[in-house]
């Protein structure tokens, strides 16, 4: 857990002359704690501490119901945060510690939008949610998730241009494979392989299944690959008619494939490490990501490394694959998987969101990492330089 590391005792009668001078002016996460020994702290998150304790620590209005207080604080307790990442994590640890019963309310935490393939059931099919089943040991189960999106909506349109590459059904009815049953308007337009009157093996509708689950692991380069070998063969047999039906199918992939923002993969494979400014001098706040799971921060500062043994590439080695790293997927609670998709949703689709996130794909890309260390610690050196102004036609003055 994320410490709040600082702390003031608060006196009313000397508050305007040593408390709040000896605030400072920046975003962080404020437990305020009461004298009676029954009360509830209070919690709060804030972009400026010294001016939200003034509001709720100054001296009161009595014609303003504005929330005071000043009679009930006995001390705070807080940490400064550099980034929005660190202040909505310290702030969703501390809340779900301090108020197991109502954190979700305080937190405003929603689980976000994701794919399901139902693989437990005879005839699967794809479709939205927002409940993610989990085993014992916390990894998602009862069939293959594919998140998060920023919306239900933007999930909706991603999987509809999907599905219409594949035969997989979308009704919601219970499969008896009766052949005289009628059947949908998706079997007569030939979008579905129809296992509700038997159109079909139930070994065929595995198989189509199978080719959607290889498409969403792969960000549909197992289609890509499968389309550009027959219509590299029908070019080859002079078969050009239908070398022009494979290629709008690939460009019917291409327009599929826009729906699909780069954050949502597979839960299970999804790991990434999130970069982001933290409060120290030349430091950086490291998030990394195992299974969809946000693991406890380390805090890399450039300004000490000079004196230690090893580089900032085995540092984050030692993270993200050495012994530290088997810590990146803790066994936390059955119900933190959705709520970790939450927070890591409300980040990466924030505009403008701050940092930089990176995914492993078969290896972590240590050099981007090291670049874009570089780049978070001098931003102002990326800018470009300012234009000259353009000549008056005037003679300067001597």
């Amino acid at each position: 857990m994320l410490e709040l590391d600082c702390g003031l005792a608060f006196l009313p009668a000397r508050a305007e002359e040593d408390f709040f001078p000896a605030l400072p002016a920046k975003p962080a996460v404020c437990l305020i704690e009461s004298r009676g020994e029954n009360a509830e702290p209070f919690l709060i998150r804030t972009q400026d501490l010294r001016r939200r304790l003034e509001r709720l620590l100054g001296p009161a209005d009595p014609a303003s119901r504005r929330l005071n207080l000043r009679e009930l604080a006995g001390g705070i307790r807080y940490r400064l945060t550099g980034s929005a990442l660190e202040q909505i994590f310290t702030y969703y640890q501390h809340a779900r510690h301090l108020f197991p019963q109502r954190y979700q309310k305080l937190t405003r935490l929603r689980p976000p939008a994701v794919l399901k393939i139902s693989l437990r059931n005879a005839y699967p099919r794809c479709y939205v949610t927002r409940r993610i089943a989990v085993d014992e040991t916390g990894a998602p189960a009862a069939g293959a998730y594919y998140g998060p999106f920023p919306s239900r909506k933007s999930a909706l349109a991603f999987s509809e241009q999907a599905l219409d590459l594949f035969k997989v059904r979308r009704c919601q009815i219970k499969i008896r494979r009766d052949p005289a049953f009628p059947g949908c308007i998706y079997s007569e337009m030939k979008m579905c392989l129809a296992p509700c009157f038997a159109g079909c093996t139930k070994e065929e509708y595995d198989a189509e299944v199978q080719r959607l689950v290889e498409f969403l692991d792969t960000n549909g380069n197992s289609l890509r690959t499968a389309i550009e070998d027959d219509r590299e063969r029908a070019s080859t047999d002079l078969d050009f008619e239908r070398a022009a039906q494979l290629h709008k199918r690939i460009e019917k992939l291409d327009a599929a494939l826009r729906f699909r923002p780069e954050l949502a993969r597979r839960i299970a494979d999804l790991d990434a490490v999130i970069l982001q400014r933290a409060t120290g001098e030349q430091s950086i706040g490291v998030f990394g990501i195992r299974g969809g799971r946000l693991a406890e921060p380390f805090f890399l500062r450039f300004g000490e490394i000079a004196s230690q043994p090893r580089s900032a590439e085995h540092i984050f080695k030692d993270y993200l694959e050495g012994s530290a790293g088997k810590s990146l997927a803790p066994a936390a609670a059955r119900e933190e998987l959705g709520e970790h998709l939450a927070l890591l949703s409300r980040w990466y689709y924030s505009n403008p969101r701050a940092g930089e996130i990176f995914f492993r794909e078969k290896d972590w890309p240590y050099r981007k990492i090291l670049r874009a260390c570089s780049r978070l610690l001098n931003p102002k050196a990326l800018e470009p330089p300012a234009s000259e102004p353009a000549p008056s036609g005037k003679p300067s003055p001597p």
